[in-house]
């Protein structure tokens, strides 16, 4: 499925550096016709691909949005059928202040296989809205949504990074139906995770073992938290909870570090430090809740162990000539990890070959972008297969 918006999405929000701002300024005329070129070619290459949907995939549903989205994820699976799926899609609005940003749940009717007629997926139109694609719930954001993870113990709660220090923890089925006008006041959050000292936009990640949150930001550091406690059992026994059936599976005892206009807030377990600028990703280990990495401005990558205090474990220097703007951990290796940069290249890591005085050359670079690569991720079902996605508008799939 593909959603689309009429507005151009923000980008990543980081600022050029002062000497690019020179060099792009001393281009002058050949800078624009460089960029005209290149928004040719994009246009060329969607415009050939639209051309090959019917080719490309068994079924395809296009749904225009009101505002661009910034983060989109899917939740859990809600029911199975004989000729589609229904599953929850969590994603955002970001919208030019006229209504409040949203977080939004719907709900999406996935049809498998062969099922649909060449002829429905051949009608492809930009501006249409799918009626596969259903709103379930809006919720009022404080800010825009630059991030959505879902809980995998219970993916009826999540995270969300807005343009703040403080992580947004929400109990999607407890939480209100909302409408979006101006003036209306902002949901209420069920926790609010505090402990950054600058905003933290981007870097942001759930534990797959326990229910832990992982963010990094603008000060630096790398802050874990524990949401064991603040969570009733049937969190981690998503069967407990049917939709709509009221009260959330957060509790709301406080433990006086509440904020009683926002939300019961709860302080980290740890705060690691050792990059030099802002933190872009995290990513937990699959297999271990005290092992993480993160990536930053600074170009490095960074391993930590929670077990062995809140220093690095291993910090690589110079894991790209630029900037790191995303990592991925192996959900099928543990000893490999992807990064990708502004320097459009991605590597991949084997921590085997790493060691402790920042030593550690990738595996394998890959080099197929032509500009600063914004995402990596690893298959979930083979270990050998991963994907990227870069400012110069393609996604590549790479691997046996």
């Amino acid at each position: 499925m593909e959603a689309s918006a009429p507005q151009v999405p923000k980008k990543r929000g980081r600022k050029p550096k002062p000497k690019e701002d020179q060099q792009q300024q001393s281009a002058g005329p050949k800078m624009k016709e460089g960029k005209k070129a290149h928004q040719q070619s994009v246009d060329d290459k969607y415009t050939q691909w639209k051309s090959l949907v019917p080719v490309l995939y068994d079924w395809l549903a296009n749904h225009n949005l009101v505002w661009p989205s910034l983060s989109c994820r899917w939740g859990p699976q809600l029911e199975q059928a004989t000729y589609k799926n229904r599953q929850r899609l969590y994603l955002s609005e970001q919208t030019d202040g006229s209504v409040p940003n949203t977080l939004v749940i719907a709900n999406c009717e996935v049809v498998k296989s062969r099922v649909a007629a060449a002829e429905h997926i051949s009608q492809f139109n930009e501006e249409a809205r799918s009626p596969f694609v259903k709103k379930y719930k809006t919720i009022i954001h404080p800010g825009e949504v630059n991030r959505i993870r879902e809980l995998p113990q219970n993916s009826k709660i999540v995270a969300t990074h807005t343009d703040s220090p403080d992580v947004l923890i929400w109990d999607v089925e407890a939480q209100p139906n909302r409408h979006a006008v101006l003036g209306a006041t902002n949901s209420r959050p069920d926790l609010i995770l505090t402990g950054h000292q600058d905003n933290a936009e981007f870097a942001l990640a759930m534990c797959p073992i326990e229910p832990y949150v992982l963010s990094g930001g603008k000060d630096k550091s790398v802050v874990l938290w524990s949401i064991q406690d603040h969570i009733t059992s049937s969190a981690t026994d998503p069967a407990t909870k049917s939709p709509g059936s009221g009260g959330s599976i957060i509790k709301k005892a406080g433990d006086g570090n509440d904020k009683a206009t926002d939300g019961p807030s709860i302080r980290p377990r740890g705060i690691y430090r050792g990059h030099e600028d802002t933190v872009e990703d995290v990513a937990f280990c699959p297999s271990s809740a005290q092992e993480f990495c993160s990536v930053g401005d600074d170009s490095c990558l960074i391993l930590w162990d929670a077990r062995g205090g809140t220093n690095p474990a291993i910090k690589v220097e110079k894991a790209h000539n630029a900037d790191l703007h995303c990592v991925d951990w192996n959900p099928h290796d543990d000893n490999l990890i992807l990064t990708g940069s502004a320097d459009t290249s991605v590597c991949m890591f084997d921590r085997r070959n790493l060691t402790s005085n920042g030593v550690g050359s990738p595996v394998y670079k890959f080099e197929g972008h032509k500009a600063a690569v914004l995402c990596v991720q690893w298959s979930p079902d083979k270990a050998s297969v991963f994907g990227s996605s870069a400012e110069d508008g393609l996604f590549k799939h790479l691997g046996s």
